[in-house]
């Protein structure tokens, strides 16, 4: 305390208060009120943020990670901010301002927050009726494809096949046409067709690639059967391209396997398995004939 004191006085000597006396002690006493304050009100929010991450914690392990969860919690940390500050100007006060300012603050809302408070509404409606929820892999209409990872009040992160993060505004993506591959749980499927050389055995080659599909971990029995079970998809000889027969099998898998992921796996298989039994895949040849000078 007396170490605080001098610092103070000779604080003020300096700024040319030479007469130190009653009025610096008060002037010491506001000073160290004014850090306790202060200290006190950071140390309120930092434990009233604490209970509020504890909260949402607890409700994130009965409910798992939701995106209405997580948006709650991003107002509900904003609201500890706000009343914070409030108390820190004092109720009286902050009232008083807000209804003799009622103008200006109607102003401010209309014109330089509209965007802000379309966010937040937006935001809101996103949580309450939930198109997507987080860990959803969904598809904009511009074609943009990927996971939904996070939702703040103002905008939603979707992470990218190529690993970007692509921030969207709330009010654009709430009132946007989404596809949404998670949707639910029923099983999605997948149409692939495999050509094969005119002298393959076809037979041959419709057990090779039904092998090579029912071996993949991301394949599952998808087709009803008459008796009601269920079974691979069956592959069928559809097409007799100009250098190529045609095959093709419809892959069933769970909503939450990425496409992606899936079309490498069933393709790699799928090729490997023709390679090794000897099953040539055409492609398109070009040969060039070179004519000899003494042609000319």
């Amino acid at each position: 305390m007396n170490t605080a004191y001098t610092l103070l006085t000779e604080f003020l000597k300096e700024c040319g208060m030479t007469k130190v006396g009653a009025g610096s002690t008060a002037v010491l006493i506001t000073f160290i009120v004014v850090i306790l304050g202060t200290g006190a009100y950071i140390l309120l929010y930092w434990l009233l943020k604490k209970l509020v991450h504890r909260l949402f914690r607890t409700l994130r392990n009965k409910r798992g990670n939701r995106i209405h969860i997580e948006f709650l919690e991003r107002m509900a940390s904003v609201g500890v901010a706000a009343v914070v500050i409030i108390s820190i100007l004092g109720w009286k006060n902050v009232g008083g301002s807000l209804l003799g300012s009622a103008a200006v603050i109607t102003g401010v809302i209309g014109f330089a927050a509209q965007d802000v408070i379309k966010d937040i509404l937006s935001g809101l409606l996103i949580s309450i009726y939930k198109p997507f929820d987080l860990g959803d892999r969904i598809e904009l209409e511009d074609g943009t494809v990927g996971i939904v990872e996070s939702i703040t009040m103002r905008h939603v992160v979707l992470a990218r096949i190529d690993t970007l993060r692509m921030v969207i505004p709330n009010s654009r993506i709430n009132s946007a046409s989404i596809l949404n591959y998670s949707f639910g749980d029923v099983q999605r499927s997948a149409l692939f067709k495999f050509p094969v050389s005119y002298d393959c055995d076809i037979e041959k080659t419709k057990k090779v690639i039904s092998d090579a599909v029912k071996s993949s971990p991301y394949s599952i029995p998808g087709r009803i059967q008459k008796d009601g079970s269920k079974d691979y998809g069956n592959i069928y000889f559809i097409d007799l391209s100009d250098s190529a027969l045609v095959m093709a099998v419809t892959v069933y898998y769970n909503a939450e396997i990425a496409g992606e992921k899936l079309k490498d796996d069933i393709n790699t298989r799928v090729f490997e398995a023709l390679g090794r039994n000897g099953i040539e895949i055409p492609y398109n040849h070009m040969s060039i004939i070179m004519k000899s000078e003494e042609h000319l």
